[in-house]
Order: C-alpha cells, then structure tokens, then sequence
C-alpha cells in the first residue's frame, strides 16, 4: 500500500512539473537577453515617432516585454507544451521577480528620480511645498511612488510575459517523436 502512494505521488509530480528548473532558469535569461536587445530600439523608435520620451519609453519597453515572452515562447515550445499553464505561469512569474528587482535598482540609477518625485507631489499637491516636508515625510512619499512604479511595470510584464509566452508556444507545435 505505502509503494503505491509513493507510485502517485510521483506521477502527479511528474505532470505538474513540465519543465526541469534549469530549463525554466534558461528561458527567463532568454526573455531577460531579448528584451535587452529589443527594448533600446523599441524605445529610440517610439521617441522619435513623435510620442515623446515618456510615453515613447513606456510603449517600448512594455512591447519589449511582450516580444522577448513571445520569441521565448516559440524557442521553448517543445518543453512548454508538456504542461503549458503550470510552465508558462512559472517562467513569468520568475521574469517578474527579476523585473521587479530590476524596478527597485531604477531609482538608485537615475540621478533625476528625486527632482521628479518632487515635481509629482508639487503636481499633486498644489501649494504644499517639498521643502517643508520633514525628511520621512518625503521618504515615504517616494516609497509609495515606488512602490507604484514597481506595482505597474510587474503587473504589465505578468500579463504581456503570459500572454506572449502562451501565443509564442502556440506558433509552434512540438515535433512528435
């Protein structure tokens, strides 16, 4: 009785897990390269367009998202297919962790993000003034503004990483063997 436990326990297992880790490690470092690739010129094409620095950015980078999941999606189909949900939902889930890590280094990078912080609240508070802010006044406000930047950009990426991933997965059918 006690091996045929283990003998189910194994085979549901095997089901849910379609891909080894070093294969899902693999694809996201792929999502991660393509967007890196994608994402500057997606960028310089939209700003230039005409859509302007800030929505320009934003439309490159979040199509970078979707183009990187679905080119990773068509290369690792075959193993995807196996148990595509469980698989798809594990790659962008670790492509969300690294985004959102990436989001949280965005600030410290930019030399400007504190002068754009103050124009925010300045925007959204008119005639209160940043300066008579006390010093964890203006840290939490930039960490709520963090916070939401990270909110945003995760929840994008989760959508158009699954969305793209699911899509690419689909353009290509596994070989039978």
């Amino acid at each position: 009785m006690l091996k045929q436990k283990t003998h189910i326990r194994i085979l549901i297992v095997k089901e849910v897990i379609g891909l080894k880790f070093s294969d899902i490690v693999m694809a996201v470092a792929s999502i991660a390269v393509i967007s890196a690739l994608t994402g500057f010129p997606l960028e310089l094409a939209f700003v230039s367009a005409g859509l302007g620095f800030e929505l320009g950015t934003d439309i490159g980078v979040f199509l970078s998202f979707f183009l990187s999941a679905l080119i990773s999606g068509y290369i690792f189909a075959g193993k995807i297919w196996e148990a595509r949900r469980e698989t798809i939902t594990k790659i962008t889930v670790l492509t969300a962790a690294l985004v959102m890590l990436i989001t949280v280094m965005i600030p410290s990078g930019l030399a400007h993000w504190a002068i754009v912080a103050e124009e925010e609240f300045g925007a959204m508070f008119p005639g209160t003034s940043w300066t008579t802010l006390s010093n964890a006044e203006r840290m939490s406000y930039e960490m709520i503004n963090n916070g939401g930047f990270m909110f945003f950009v995760v929840a994008i990426e989760l959508v158009l990483g699954f969305i793209g991933l699911y899509v690419g997965s689909m353009l290509r059918k596994p070989k039978k063997s």
